[in-house]
């Protein structure tokens, strides 16, 4: 009983943790550095940690002129994958759109972001949408599954 609710503890501070906002002072030195390196005219810097392939991971948004970029880093510095930025309707696994309308009656994808693993074989998508005048962020693992939390 007391590992099924630390487990449930675990799993509730993961998602809770899964949408949390960093400002740009809240972004490693390091992470910075390795973007200006790519990126040296990168502007509008947003963040937030996430959860991808069991991996706490850091999602880096920004751009450069008119171009949008979404990499992935992990939380010790190191870089994870860049993101695909995608358009909805290319998006997703053949359940998930019917999980998605099942959840959210009418919905709207604000962004989807294709992240395919590094490590192996597998790809997640990481979706914003808006439903009722709420956003959500919303992963989507291989199975078509569902893990959401509503965006302050």
């Amino acid at each position: 009983m007391h590992k099924l609710l630390l487990s449930l503890c675990l799993i509730f501070l993961s998602i809770s943790a899964n949408a949390e906002k960093i400002g740009k002072e809240g972004i490693p030195t390091t992470i910075m550095d390795q973007i200006y390196k790519k990126h040296p005219n990168a502007l509008d810097f947003a963040a937030e940690k996430k959860s991808h392939f069991a991996q706490e991971l850091l999602k880096i948004y920004y751009k450069e002129g008119e171009e949008k970029f979404v990499d992935y880093y992990r939380t010790d510095g190191h870089f994870f994958v860049s993101g695909l930025i995608i358009a909805a309707d290319d998006m997703m696994f053949t359940d998930s759109k019917e999980k998605l309308k099942a959840d959210f009656k009418d919905y709207h994808v604000k962004q989807a972001v294709l992240v395919v693993n590094p490590n192996g074989a597998g790809e997640e998508f990481d979706v914003v949408l808006e439903t009722g005048g709420k956003s959500w962020n919303v992963l989507i693992d291989k199975k078509g599954n569902l893990e959401k939390t509503e965006v302050e």
